[in-house]
């Protein structure tokens, strides 16, 4: 377009085309260890179990419930999001007089759960040793029964078999690196969008049909050295389930269980 000039021209300048300024990077932080200040408001998704063990005063069984919730953060840069256990929680009154320190300790649980080192918090408690001799709860990988110090001990052996499914520790109850911890929490939710996609119309087995595979129910054990063997696949996620205590659970990591 053209302009007319109407004036003396006394100087110029070349205009300079104007460059956004690129967005500042963000700064990392870690979702595994971020503090939650409290337990958020409405609904969580929790696992519940029924823990039995063998002691000294007998057989003993117990529930135990342990609530997760996503956690955002800053990794590389990127923003990522992650599962993180946020609350545990076991119904006082299961052993009689001894609930208020069970409820003490559970309550400190949840605080190193929010605080980012519930991996440390409960192997602290696998070394809690009393004078009672051992206890005995669950199975090893190699569907030997895995004896512990403690009830303390027990307990916490059962809540590291928890997040083991759930995918927050390893095998051996270490801490996963929380680059696979986002992959797998991005993983989960691909694969619950693409069930409900599926919507009413894809067939959802029936849980009382459900059977083991090459399994005789309750008291079969797994290979030596093999895992879990696989019972069919969960009708709420599609997850694959395995047998925990004569039950078909979901080992993907939804909680869901046939057994309730």
């Amino acid at each position: 377009m053209a302009v007319e000039i109407t004036s003396k021209i006394v100087g110029y300048r070349i205009k300079q085309d104007t460059v956004p300024e690129p967005e500042p990077a963000l700064q990392d932080e870690n979702p595994l260890t971020m503090r939650i200040a409290s337990r958020p408001e409405g609904t969580l998704e929790a696992v519940s179990e029924k823990i039995s063990y063998v002691g000294a005063e007998g057989r003993k069984k117990v529930y135990l419930l342990v609530s997760f919730m996503p956690v955002e953060g800053v990794v590389g840069g990127k923003r990522v999001v992650i599962e993180r256990p946020v609350e545990f929680f076991f119904p006082s009154g299961q052993l009689s007089s001894e609930h208020q320190w069970i409820t003490a300790t559970m309550r400190s649980l949840s605080l190193a759960a929010r605080g980012g080192y519930a991996t440390q918090a409960v192997a602290d408690l696998r070394k809690v040793a009393w004078d009672k001799g051992l206890v005995r709860c669950g199975w090893n990988r190699y569907a030997k029964p895995v004896f512990h110090d403690s009830e303390v001990s027990a307990i916490a052996w059962s809540i590291q078999q928890i997040l083991y499914r759930r995918g927050f520790l390893d095998q051996d109850g270490n801490q996963v690196p929380v680059e696979d911890l986002v992959e797998r929490y991005a993983q989960r939710m691909d694969h619950r969008r693409a069930w409900q996609a599926c919507g009413e119309d894809e067939a959802v087995p029936d849980a009382a049909a459900i059977e083991p595979v090459g399994s005789a129910g309750e008291n079969a054990k797994a290979p030596v050295g093999a895992g879990p063997t696989v019972v069919g696949h969960c009708p709420e996620c599609r997850g694959e389930l395995i047998m925990m205590d004569g039950c078909p659970t979901c080992y993907a990591g939804c909680g869901w269980s046939k057994c309730g």
